[in-house]
């Protein structure tokens, strides 16, 4: 009897052996199949950053050839200086840049480094979206091209001090026309929610052109109803908070440090940009921190 129950333990601690073998063979496989999918991740990151280099080269056209009022598709990319059509090596997002010094390779003559800034700038914007929204989500589409879209309007105030109205107005119409057909489970706002925050961007700025008498520009205005169109109630609340407080901060360390006179104007496109950045990615997190702590 002894040898019979000695037998029935051994064959419950085999069998429980088994079990947890099994269990850990499962538990490796997960592990695995996880470390997998984070590698298979970073690498589609890795290329959406480099597709976000590629568009920044495209915007660079943009940013160089709307506002004077040229075709972004014809004559093909050349040398603002010698006018010579660049070769498609010529044409690899930062590669090229670097190796060419930042100079023309016939002429000589330097490219400005917003070039370069653009297509990083948008390289890493593109692949905090991918990891932010997730590369397959539609926000992830909606959010680049925004991105896109304000990266241009800032750069293009910084250089000419101008918002192009060949770029705010169309864009305005798709933001307006985004809320009518695919605002429903995505960042876009619903049509009442988008008009509501492009009245409410417009006002206060429209107020404040009027009575600064040119201390700001109607480009600014006409932004900042773009900003609130693609925002939205109520987070073109905290669009507006961003863009007033970082604007204030920068132009008052740039006084301080005597870099702009109070005399001189500092683009607020930038700011604006920046900030409809920030809220398309935490903007409700932002908003809901805020209203938590007045509680």
């Amino acid at each position: 009897m002894t040898a019979f129950r000695a037998c029935g333990r051994g064959g419950r601690g085999r069998k429980n052996l088994r079990q947890t073998g099994g269990r850990q063979r499962a538990f490796d496989a997960a592990a695995e199949k996880r470390q997998n999918m984070a590698g298979m991740e970073i690498v589609l990151i890795v290329v959406i950053a480099l597709l976000g280099m590629a568009i920044g080269s495209f915007l660079n056209v943009v940013i160089d050839r709307l506002p004077a009022g040229e075709s972004i598709v014809f004559p093909a990319s050349h040398c603002p200086a010698c006018r010579r059509q660049l070769s498609a090596v010529e044409l690899i997002p930062v590669i090229s840049y670097l190796a060419l010094r930042g100079r023309c390779r016939a002429c000589h003559a330097g490219i400005p480094p917003r070039v370069l800034i653009v297509e990083i700038a948008t390289g890493a914007a593109f692949a905090l979206l991918a990891w932010h929204f997730g590369a397959a989500d539609v926000d992830f589409a909606i959010a680049a091209f925004y991105f896109c879209l304000f990266e241009a309007l800032a750069m293009i105030d910084l250089e000419r001090h101008i918002l192009p109205n060949v770029i705010v107005y169309p864009a305005a119409g798709f933001a307006l026309a985004a809320s009518i057909f695919i605002h429903g489970g995505t960042i876009v706002p619903g049509v009442l929610d988008a008009a509501t925050g492009g009245l409410i961007g417009l006002g206060p700025f429209f107020l404040i052109a009027i009575v600064s008498r040119g201390g700001m520009g109607w480009g600014d205005v006409k932004m900042a109803a773009l900003v609130g169109l693609v925002t939205g109630f109520p987070l073109v609340f905290v669009a507006i908070l961003v863009a007033v407080v970082s604007g204030g901060l920068i132009a008052w360390l740039l006084i301080i440090f005597k870099v702009r006179s109070r005399k001189e104007t500092i683009p607020f496109g930038p700011f604006l940009s920046l900030a409809a950045m920030a809220t398309i990615l935490w903007g409700q997190a932002m908003l809901d921190w805020y209203l938590g702590f007045l509680r």
